[in-house]
């Protein structure tokens, strides 16, 4: 069968009312959003790799706050792998707070933002201008203070979020990011790809649970462990399980984990182990394996459907681990559209 309409009609075919939060609504209307916003920024992606052409930039920097910087690390590995351009992963302090004007000329810096509303995020971009940089926001609210200050807006375009816990937005700025290296890149089989984001994330709706309340109930410490993308990836899980379930995750790439952590593995200590089918995977294999003879109690979460474009693969792991972790946090009591204490816009200086 057609791997799209195969997508598609399990999609269809599955009972969407298994849950009324807000997170599960916007967690599982991901894959339609960023199908329309791929295809509506078609022309806009291929334009500004032009524009980025023509401008030669000699570096990258990516600046975000929360999810949206876990967004930027996904796009700073994404970046070095596929373009060669150093990634710089901006502290927007540097600027707001220790008033430093950074050298910025001939630096590509790419806002990516939710609500666009941040003031520390908003001034790091106006100095960048000042500094001669060519500055992108790709951002959820195209009229917000943030989209009024850079040269280029992309739009995420996934409709109002809601929920405390970002879901569409952060996989919206990782396909957005991947749309715009393809296209950087002139790379036809990463466009083509991207195309098929929609249905990777839809098929991953309708795939069976990974993750499931009996691995983390009585919980309160895990590790996340991914490499290279899985890493990036990671770092949003990582958040998710703090925001949502109030268990103290801890994310590693899977390299670094044996250099001193290690040391925390005990019997069935937990670890949420993300394997993506790529060039890091035979490495984090082994790691994993390490981990395990140590005694760890490793959660493997992995999508490994042939047809998805590697890149484009961790995106599905996160489609599934954000509604498998929505069914958990309900089952342990929580409310996951308001983590006790959280906002879902918040102003840092």
């Amino acid at each position: 069968m057609n791997k799209d309409l195969y997508a598609v009609n399990r999609y269809q075919d599955k009972d969407m009312n298994e849950s009324t939060t807000l997170m599960f609504k916007e967690a599982t209307e991901a894959g339609q959003k960023i199908g329309s916003q791929i295809k509506n920024n078609t022309d806009l992606m291929s334009h500004l790799a032009k524009e980025i052409e023509a401008y030669k930039p000699s570096m990258v920097v990516l600046i975000g706050r929360g999810s949206s910087d876990h967004a930027g690390l996904f796009g700073k590995y994404l970046f070095e792998v596929e373009t060669g351009l150093p990634v710089l992963h901006a502290a927007p302090s540097v600027v707001t707070l220790f008033n430093s004007k950074l050298q910025l000329n001939k630096a590509l810096v790419i806002a990516i933002s939710q609500s666009g509303q941040s003031p520390d995020i908003v001034e790091y971009v106006a100095m960048a201008q000042n500094q001669g940089a060519m500055t992108i926001a790709m951002v959820n609210d195209d009229s917000s203070p943030l989209a009024r200050e850079v040269d280029h807006v992309v739009p995420l375009a996934v409709g109002e979020e809601k929920a405390v816990a970002a879901t569409k937005s952060y996989l919206g700025s990782l396909s957005a990011l991947l749309q715009l290296v393809a296209n950087v890149k002139k790379d036809q089989s990463l466009i083509e790809g991207v195309s098929h984001v929609q249905q990777a994330l839809q098929m991953a709706v309708v795939a069976e649970p990974q993750l499931r309340i009996r691995h983390l109930a009585k919980t309160n410490h895990c590790v996340v462990m991914g490499r290279g993308f899985g890493y990036a990836i990671g770092m949003e899980m990582a958040l998710k399980l703090k925001e949502v379930c109030a268990i103290q995750a801890e994310c590693f790439s899977s390299a670094e984990f044996l250099h001193g952590p290690v040391r925390i593995v005990s019997d069935n200590f937990r670890i949420l182990d993300i394997h993506i089918q790529d060039e890091t995977i035979d490495m984090h294999a082994k790691q994993s394996k390490d981990l395990s003879t140590r005694g760890a109690s490793l959660i493997p979460l992995r999508f490994d459907e042939a047809w998805i474009n590697k890149r484009v693969l961790p995106l599905a792991i996160m489609q599934r681990f954000y509604l498998d972790l929505e069914v958990i946090g309900r089952e342990m009591g929580y409310n996951p559209d308001k983590p006790e204490g959280l906002l879902k816009v918040t102003e840092t200086f």
